[in-house]
């Protein structure tokens, strides 16, 4: 029996660092960790589940005053005609409210609803539970993960394209 040879490295491939691979591993490693919270749901019946795009919304309104949709979409990264499909389901489903804006009357402002606020906290609630039980309530290194995680999601906020890719995931 013949070991597979190891596959061949480009030179490209050969120049990566340890710390280029790490990098890799922890973008795939949130991607995956997001996808299984996702994936899983909700216990709470109560709980109403988001998509990608609403969570988004959701956590930016949730941290200040109500905002113009166009605040939103630049805060988020969100396209305006994306972004307007995402603030009619969330209207819907009860977690958001459009109100006249109050300086001017003529445009929209957003902010969430105390269902929206209560929802948020419910399913942050389920995703402490799964994560702590996943991590068998280890929470060793989490001031030390969180401190990174911030770093890197303000470092990737700050530097977003102006323009989508054009070759989003899948």
């Amino acid at each position: 029996m013949t070991k597979n040879p190891s596959p061949r490295r480009s030179p490209r491939q050969a120049r990566r660092s340890a710390a280029e691979d790490s990098w890799a591993d922890l973008a795939d490693l949130a991607l995956i960790i997001s996808r299984e919270l996702q994936y899983r749901g909700y216990i709470d019946a109560q709980a109403v589940g988001l998509t990608q795009s609403e969570g988004m919304v959701m956590r930016y309104l949730l941290q200040g005053d109500p905002a113009a949709p166009s605040q939103i979409a630049t805060a988020t990264g969100l396209q305006r005609t994306n972004l307007s499909a995402t603030l009619r389901g969330l209207e819907q489903k009860g977690l958001i409210q459009r109100q006249a804006n109050q300086i001017d009357g003529r445009g929209v402002t957003v902010s969430p609803t105390e269902h929206g606020r209560s929802n948020y906290a419910l399913v942050r609630h389920e995703w402490a539970t799964a994560v702590s039980e996943a991590a068998g309530h280890d929470d060793t290194h989490l001031d030390a993960a969180l401190t990174l995680l911030t770093t890197v999601t303000d470092g990737l906020t700050n530097t977003r394209p102006q323009s989508q890719s054009r070759h989003p995931p899948a």
